[in-house]
Formats: structure tokens, sequence, C-alpha cells
């Protein structure tokens, strides 16, 4: 009577517990079971066991229930979110490089063409100048990108073909790189300019053109050009001289001369 009574209790508590299973899950308890457990609702009591202690081997492996595990999804969900953020700050700051540097791209190619004309305008002159004639060019290589590396220097002395640069002799290969060099001036010009020996290759007739270009440059630029020189033609165009002298053995001495002052005097002496 006991058990008879145990068992009743038993029946009225699993009813409970069906029928809150149904209400909440809106499934029986076969249903729920089978899809929990894999286990059909008519299988043996070995197949039972077995199951059994393959779930008991797994729940082992898991090892103990973390009870911190909802807060720290939180805390590792706010994390990704705060990356994913500053994924997308540099997703954003990355595009607008890009932007950034196609504009200067674009600037870049457009100044350089226009300093490349320009450039080159003032090189057919001076080159004009120098040789009396003939004729000078500056041509890209190979591209039509001024960003990329690739420029030739085409002349044609008078009387001759043209050609590059390096088949030029050396006098001619000097007048031509001091008019490449005038020409950049003379596009940016700046108030000092030294010119280092750029005359020792030259002979007298090319010097008196050198000298010529040199005082119309500082002429139209308004800048004073200190050239270092021992060429005697060169240093009697200049308008004052500096030159260091050792009237004792061991002791240097600066000396100056104003070459305009010494002309203005001269007819006096």
């Amino acid at each position: 009577m006991r058990a008879e009574t145990a068992r009743e209790q038993a029946d009225r508590r699993l009813e409970v517990v069906r029928r809150s299973i149904r209400e909440r899950l809106d499934t029986s308890v076969d249903e729920l079971c089978a899809a929990m457990t894999g286990i059909e609702r008519d299988a043996d009591s070995e197949t039972i066991g077995l199951r059994l202690e393959r779930l008991r081997l797994r729940r082992d492996r898991m090892g103990p229930v973390n009870l911190r595990a909802e807060i720290e999804i939180d805390e590792l969900r706010a994390e990704m979110s705060a990356l994913e953020d500053e994924r997308d700050d540099l997703v954003g700051a990355v595009e607008r490089l890009r932007e950034a540097i196609g504009v200067m791209d674009r600037e870049g190619r457009r100044r350089l063409r226009a300093a490349f004309a320009e450039v080159d305008s003032h090189f057919r002159q001076v080159f004009r100048r120098l040789f009396a004639g003939g004729s000078a060019k500056l041509v890209w290589v190979e591209t039509s990108d001024p960003l990329s590396p690739g420029l030739d220097v085409i002349a044609s002395p008078p009387g001759k073909t043209a050609r590059v640069l390096s088949l030029l002799s050396g006098g001619e290969q000097a007048l031509t790189s001091l008019a490449l060099v005038f020409a950049a001036f003379m596009t940016s010009p700046s108030p000092i300019c030294v010119l280092d020996e750029v005359d020792a290759p030259l002979d007298d007739r090319n010097v008196d053109r050198f000298c010529d270009l040199l005082a119309e440059v500082a002429r139209q630029t308004d800048t004073r050009f200190l050239v270092i020189t021992h060429h005697r033609l060169t240093m009697a165009r200049m308008d004052r001289l500096y030159g260091v002298t050792m009237a004792e053995r061991g002791i240097s001495r600066l000396v100056s001369v104003d070459i305009r002052e010494a002309r203005r005097l001269a007819p006096a002496a």
C-alpha cells in the first residue's frame, strides 16, 4: 500500500512536470528527451546505458561549470564591439589616406608637368645662347608619367645632328649641362647661387659666352653669383674678386678687389 501511494504521488508529480514542459516548451517529454539524449522512447536498456555513459564522459570532459560564463560572454561581446569600432575607424582612415594620396599624385603630376615645360623652354633658349645656335630639348624616357623616373637630354649643336648628352664631346657636354643648370635655376631662382669651377672644361670663346649668360641671368633674377674659378677671363668679368695669398710662409691672408671700383679709378690713374 505504501508503494502504491508513492507510485501515485510520483505519477502526479510526473504529470505536473509534463504539463509544465508542454506549456513552456510546446513539446512533449518524450520528444524533449529524444532531442536531448538522442535515444528513442522504445530503446532497450543496453542502448540507454551506453548513451548515458557517453553523456557522462562528455560532461566530465567539459569540466566544472563556469558560473561567470554569462558575465564573461558579455565582457567579450563588449570588447569585440570596441574592436569592431576600431576596425571601422582604421578602414575609414585608410580610405581617406588613399584619397589624399590620389589627390597628391594628381597634383604632383600636374605641377611636375608644368615645371618640366617651363624648364624645357628655358633650356632651349639658354642652349641656343651658349652655342650661338643649334637646338636642344628635354624628353621623357619610356614613359609619360612624370612621377616615374626617366628624363633625357637631346641636343643638336650647330652643324651636328641631334643626339643624347652622353654622345656629345666633353666641351659640348659641359655647355649643355650648364644650359640645363641655368634653365632649372631660372625656373625657380634663389638669392644666392654658387658655381664651383664650372668653366674649367671650356675654351676662351665659350667662357666669354658663359660670362655673358651669367650677367644676363643675374640681371633677370637679381641673384648674387659666387663663382669659384681659376680662369682669367671669368675673373676679369666679375664685379669683385676674393683670393687667398700667403705673404709669409704658413700665414694665409684674404684679399678682395672691387673690379668696378678699379675700372672707375683706372682712367684717373
